[in-house]
């Protein structure tokens, strides 16, 4: 009988941006979690998870194994070769919500030596930018909850099959700033506004009223229609090039009714093909 395929996921990311969450996260799921393991020693980690039964193993890098940062490649490259396709979990935050986290826990940033916080954040981000290139899937937690985060993490990994794709539909305002945890950018401001409806101001596009209005405007349902092919036609691009985690956020002003709306009704088109969607609104704070 041969031996079960090993998934390995690297937990990377800003020190403050939730990296201990995921972990746990996937924990719970039944991962093999390590913390802070040298990247030489990855190859030794699945053996011993094999060993022990685990098929799911998780490894949290940081900055604190940075000696051995350049050693990331050749350790991926040796578990290719064995079978093991490591995939990358990027937890992003933005400066601001790094140093009221920092000040919280009342703990040095791990760079700051003796230096100022924010230069010890920056000094991190320039030492992580390669990893954050080369991610499967980044988070923002800026605007997230430890709920919220942890739910994003099973999603996306709570799932046998390492083909299966996974879709992240996010509503956004653009006012609040683009999420840079995108992959696919879309604006539906060229609707009409539902917050100059006063009965409509007050409430949401998760409403019923809200959303046959927005759906009902003119040109609706032609974008519904190519963003929906659209969305079928990359998919299977983004599988053939190893991508499997993919997030399309859609934008209005506020993030409120017309965003909300488009995003529910997309997903919901989406579902109705067989495929898997987690929805965000991200500036309703909901999951």
């Amino acid at each position: 009988m041969s031996e079960p395929a090993t998934r390995l996921v690297a937990i990377t990311g800003m020190s403050g941006a939730g990296r201990r969450t995921a972990a746990h996260a996937l924990e719970d799921l039944g991962w093999y979690v390590v913390d802070n393991l040298p990247p030489t020693l990855l190859d030794e980690l699945v053996a011993t998870a094999r060993q022990s039964g685990f098929d799911k193993v998780a490894v949290v890098l940081d900055v604190r194994t940075r000696s051995e940062f350049d050693e990331i490649p050749a350790a991926f490259d040796l578990l290719n070769a064995q079978g093991v396709w490591p995939q990358i979990l990027f937890l992003e935050t933005s400066d601001e919500v790094i140093v009221r986290r920092q000040e919280h826990v009342r703990r040095p940033h791990p760079l700051q030596g003796d230096g100022p916080l924010l230069h010890g954040v920056r000094r991190e981000r320039e030492m992580l930018a390669a990893l954050r290139a080369a991610a499967d899937m980044v988070i923002d937690t800026t605007d997230l909850n430890v709920r919220q985060l942890a739910s994003r993490v099973a999603y996306a990994f709570n799932t046998s099959d390492d083909r299966e794709m996974r879709l992240t539909m996010m509503s956004f305002g653009f006012k609040n700033g683009l999420p840079i945890d995108a992959d696919l950018v879309l604006d539906v401001r060229f609707l009409p506004n539902p917050h100059w409806v006063p009965e409509l101001r007050p409430q949401t596009g998760l409403s019923k009223p809200v959303s046959t209005y927005v759906l009902s405007r003119e040109g609706a349902s032609e974008w519904l229609d190519t963003v929906h092919h659209l969305i079928q036609t990359v998919l299977p691009g983004y599988q053939r090039e190893g991508k499997r985690q993919v997030t399309v956020a859609i934008g209005c002003t506020g993030g409120k009714h017309r965003s909300t709306a488009m995003t529910e009704e997309l997903a919901s088109r989406l579902r109705a093909g067989g495929l898997g969607v987690h929805v965000v609104h991200r500036d309703l704070g909901l999951e």
